[in-house]
């Protein structure tokens, strides 16, 4: 049994600091923060969105709460210096952070518009706050992204 407990508390040491290692890496930290904007908000959201999936009430607003917890994420993965590497950031970022926050800001508000809209369940007043969100991740792709 002191075994078991042994080798469960390496594993446990081992993952956490494999996760402390990946978050120390800003940049990989924000790619994995924006893997998961595409999967909920590109792929599982838009998929309703776009008539692909059928349009669950309870499970879109859910899906618009992660998305809006998800919008609160990226943003502290962006420390200066972080513009070096694999990085499709434009220096504009840290350059310019006034503009870079009000985007931010922007982004926040949208999504945060979106749990409201989605807690009606009114499918024709959700797309056009969707599309609202989804105009506030182009803009700021438009401002502060390089192309891929």
């Amino acid at each position: 049994m002191r075994i078991t407990k042994l080798l469960f508390a390496a594993v446990l040491a081992g993952t956490a600091f494999g996760a402390q290692a990946a978050a120390q890496d800003p940049i990989e930290a924000r790619k994995a923060v924006f893997k998961e904007y595409k999967k909920v908000f590109g792929e599982q959201m838009g998929a309703v969105i776009k008539g692909k999936q059928p349009y669950d009430k309870a499970a879109f607003a859910k899906l618009a709460s992660d998305m809006d917890a998800l919008a609160k994420k990226p943003w502290e993965h962006f420390p200066a210096g972080s513009d070096k590497g694999k990085t499709n950031s434009r220096a504009e970022i840290w350059t310019k952070p006034a503009e870079f926050k009000k985007a931010i800001d922007q982004h926040q508000a949208e999504t945060a518009k979106l749990v409201q809209v989605a807690q009606t369940g009114d499918l024709a007043q959700i797309k056009p706050q969707f599309g609202a969100v989804q105009k506030t991740c182009k803009s700021c792709h438009d401002q502060f992204k390089k192309e891929d």
